[in-house]
Parts: C-alpha cells; sequence; structure tokens
C-alpha cells in the first residue's frame, strides 16, 4: 500500500514549524530531509525516523518500513507540533548532510 498524497499534505502542515524540509517521492512513498539531512520519511501512511543515539530518549516503537530495511522508529503522535520539531532536530543531530 502507497502513501496518499493526502497523508502526505497533512503531515507536510504537521512538519511546518521547522524551515527548510523536503519531500521527495521514492516508489510509492516519500522520503523527509531537514536541512538537506534525510532523517526519514513516510511510509504507509506513517510517519517513520532513522534510528539515532539522539532520539532513542523519545521511546518510540521500532518498525520496518517495507522487506529488508533496517527498523526505523514510528511516530504515533503526529498532532503535537512541538514534540514532531524537537525529535526531528534531535534526529537529524546524528545525521550526515546529503551530498
Amino acid at each position: 500500500m502507497a502513501t496518499t498524497k493526502e497523508y502526505r499534505e497533512f503531515l507536510l502542515e504537521q512538519l511546518d514549524l521547522l524551515n527548510n524540509i523536503t519531500c521527495r517521492p521514492m516508489m510509492g512513498e516519500y522520503l523527509l530531509y531537514y536541512n538537506n539531512i534525510l532523517f526519514g520519511g513516510i511510509y504507509n501512511d506513517r510517519l517513520l525516523i532513522k534510528i539515532v543515539d539522539s532520539n532513542k530518549k523519545y521511546n518510540l516503537d521500532s518498525v520496518i518500513p517495507y522487506k529488508n530495511a533496517k527498523p526505523m522508529y514510528l511516530v504515533s503522535d503526529i498532532d503535537d507540533k512541538e514534540l514532531l520539531k524537537e525529535i526531528i532536530i534531535e534526529t537529524c543531530k546524528c545525521l550526515p548532510v546529503k551530498k
């Protein structure tokens, strides 16, 4: 099942506290970047972020986004914009900038 455009638009609205969020399509899903840092994606109408040391403190559930993929954290509370902003900024602290 691919992510719907409606869910993508809703999620991008939830991330509006962050400047420089970009969303790129990938095989029916979407990759998410903050300041050119790939931090996660939208998979099957779910926000998933990379697992790094700086975001373990949020005690998020680990899920597999698709077959043979590395586990990622599921951010299920997407209604709290401030928390979303905090989680993404913390996640990006441990990730490389896209070249």
